[in-house]
């Protein structure tokens, strides 16, 4: 039998994957691949807040996810290019949550867990803070999915059917932003728009309807997770990047038979 922190491991990895496979595959259908990225730089400054106001660290990534996709939105909508706008708040944040954990006591030794993820240290209450947010965050998806589908094929056609397109967007984003929120600890900062990004685009080809996609992205990253973390434990390799890698190595392996397919 797997040791308990594996099977811990397994579990948090694949209870992250029921919400980055259909948020991922609606990052992919936006073209908002840059904006996860962004949210996701922008936890290390929550994880430094959490530590100065002594938040619980999902709180404070929580509330700095938000503000970064509130900041973009803002920006966005007085004229400046939003690529611009999330580079801009992207690296600001990122630089400010690594200058600011300078200068608290012990959280150096432990920033590049945060950084990179330690998904092999996952707690039990780790375990069930990552399964209740992914079980909000898919949630939430499901009770809005025939807006947000709508919203992303055509805004006008949205509205024309009642749906707001800004409710869609904000919904959307606090999605990412809980994902984000209760993912830092697994796959870190850096890794978690790899995971939003990489299934849903190798589900991408052989998926005939977006709830295939949705599916499919999610299995995929489920098989990421159990292949990254076979792969670490075996060539005793980082597990966050394991698991990426073993993402891309399925987008790399699917090429084939999408070229097939069209």
């Amino acid at each position: 039998m797997p040791d308990a922190f594996i099977l811990r491991a397994a579990l948090a990895g694949i209870g992250l994957t029921l919400a980055t496979g259909p948020l991922g595959s609606f990052v992919v259908w936006r073209r908002m691949a840059y904006f996860g990225d962004a949210t996701a730089h922008a936890a290390i400054l929550g994880v430094a807040l959490a530590f100065a106001t002594g938040l619980p660290l999902y709180a404070g990534t929580l509330v700095v996810a938000l503000a970064m996709a509130a900041s973009v939105a803002a920006l966005a909508g007085r004229g400046h290019a939003t690529d611009t706008a999330i580079g801009v708040l992207a690296h600001s944040a990122l630089a400010a949550g690594l200058f600011a954990a300078s200068f608290l006591p012990g959280v150096r030794v432990d920033l590049s867990a945060f950084l990179f993820g330690d998904i092999l240290a996952v707690t039990r209450a780790d375990l069930a803070v990552v399964w209740a947010g992914s079980a909000a965050v898919l949630g939430l998806l499901a009770w809005r999915w025939p807006g947000l589908l709508t919203a992303t094929v055509n805004e006008e056609l949205a509205q024309a059917a009642g749906y707001d397109p800004r409710r869609e967007r904000l919904v959307l984003t606090l999605a990412l932003a809980l994902t984000v929120a209760v993912s830092i600890r697994i796959v870190g900062a850096l890794l978690i728009a790899a995971l939003l990004v990489i299934p849903a685009a190798a589900a991408r080809g052989p998926s005939r309807t977006p709830e295939a996609m949705a599916v499919t992205a999610t299995l995929i990253g489920m098989l990421a997770v159990i292949a990254g973390l076979v792969l670490s434990l075996r060539l005793d390799t980082p597990a966050g990047p394991s698991i990426v890698l073993a993402a891309a190595a399925i987008f790399a392996l699917q090429l084939p038979f999408r070229r097939a397919m069209r």
